[in-house]
């Protein structure tokens, strides 16, 4: 989301530093700019500028009650988790109006605004008053104001506006985009996406992982959530051959990546857990400690979702999720097991993986079982090109991370490169 702070350097390892935080609600008003209604204080009337825009034409109204349009809301109390409390068509600040709520996640929540100065819809992700969360919207700050400079085209992730710090709540504003490619799926009913599709999504998104890489950023957090359409249009294709059946599609195939609050510099002390878990890679789980092909595991997991509509590994634990990987994918390797930190070790027994006899339930045992090997799995969904996929994903999804694809080599495979573009960006 771009600032009107100056971009700040690179920092050491260790060594990151706070920026100062622009406050909006923290200096007293003078009188003289100070007017009231209802007990509650409002800008000078007198200086009011009215928008053209529709969200704002409640003004008038205002506007002869004595109130500006761009006041600011009642103080309210967070909630018991700390989220901004907040009515649709209030102020976020003088130069934003709440048009609606996007989302919510663990972070806090992402609303529509109409920014008055720039006459455009924007996101602004209002983090919850919590420190953890404010940290780590402070480093998501830094790494979108480093992927601005180096992003001429922004073509790769999602562009910075502008960052304040309101009422004890870090909010970023970026770029409005369309639905994310989860949301996309679920709407449709996880409806699988077109090969050639997939190609276009997956050919993108392995060039944005390039750049991050490129910069020594990690994203560590890839999951089809944090891919957004950037465009709302959709068209609707004929599904059988008398066309009485259509589906729903995007219109156009580009995409860029957001949430960057969990993103890690490769110098970064990195032992600790990452990736949402249907996304994490081996070494991971097993503590070796990750780096970069952490990003690429999760890129594979990805594409094997958007042409199959459902998640890869569908698990909430480990030594199931360790499983159903050997289930698809072959035996781990034997010296990836025997270097299991202590809090891994219990998973493996005589240097190999304690399943099924570590299964907590019987049920655990059935997931694992039913699901295919990754061949079959993709020749379920995919026609054309399913040979050139299972290559791709076979690299993607290396269990030792030394051997897996970059995103510049996969980038170079026959499964982007042998066929045309058949969908618009």
């Amino acid at each position: 989301m771009a600032t009107e702070c100056a971009a700040a350097a690179d920092l050491a390892p260790g060594h990151r530093r706070k920026r100062a935080r622009l406050g909006w609600d923290v200096a007293p008003a003078t009188k003289a700019q100070i007017g009231t209604f209802c007990g509650q204080e409002v800008g000078d009337v007198t200086s009011l500028v009215l928008s053209a825009h529709p969200m704002d034409h409640t003004c008038s109204s205002l506007l002869s009650k004595g109130v500006a349009c761009n006041a600011s809301p009642p103080w309210r109390e967070d909630d018991k988790d700390g989220h901004y409390v907040f009515a649709i068509g209030e102020n976020l600040t003088s130069r934003y109006k709440i048009y609606r709520k996007m989302g919510e996640g663990t972070f806090g929540q992402v609303l529509e605004c109409w920014d008055r100065e720039s006459k455009e819809m924007v996101a602004i992700k209002i983090v919850r008053a919590v420190r953890k969360y404010s940290d780590a919207a402070m480093i998501e700050i830094d790494v979108l104001q480093k992927i601005a400079r180096n992003d001429a085209a922004a073509k790769h992730c999602v562009q910075i506006r502008n960052w304040f710090d309101y009422r004890n709540h870090i909010c970023i504003v970026c770029e409005k985009l369309g639905p994310s490619l989860y949301d996309f799926l679920r709407k449709t009913g996880y409806h699988p996406f077109p090969t050639d599709l997939v190609r276009e999504l997956g050919a993108q998104l392995l060039e944005s992982v390039a750049f991050m890489h490129g910069l020594q950023l990690i994203h560590t957090d890839l999951k089809p959530e944090n891919i957004l359409l950037v465009s709302l249009e959709h068209v609707k294709l004929p599904e059988s051959k008398g066309g009485s059946l259509s589906r729903k599609l995007p219109k156009s195939s580009a995409i860029k990546l957001i949430d960057f609050g969990s993103t890690a510099y490769h110098h970064q002390d990195r032992s600790y857990i990452v990736s949402t878990r249907h996304y994490r890679a081996p070494e991971v789980i097993l503590g070796h400690g990750w780096s970069y092909p952490c990003d690429i595991w999760s890129v594979g997991c990805i594409l094997v979702e958007l042409c199959s509509g459902e998640t890869l590994f569908q698990t909430h634990e480990n030594l199931e999720h360790l499983a159903m990987m050997e289930r698809v994918l072959g035996p781990l390797p034997r010296h990836m097991l025997e270097r299991a930190d202590h809090h891994s070790q219990k998973y493996v027994r005589r240097g190999r993986l304690n399943w099924p006899d570590g299964a907590a339930t019987r049920e655990s045992i059935q997931a694992v079982v039913k699901l295919p090997r990754l061949q079959n799995l993709v020749m379920q969904h995919v026609d054309h090109s399913a040979g050139d996929l299972i290559d791709l994903l076979q690299g993607l999804l290396a269990y030792e991370p030394s051997a897996r694809l970059t995103a510049q080599e996969a980038l170079s495979h026959r499964f982007f490169t042998r066929y045309d573009n058949r969908w618009s960006r």
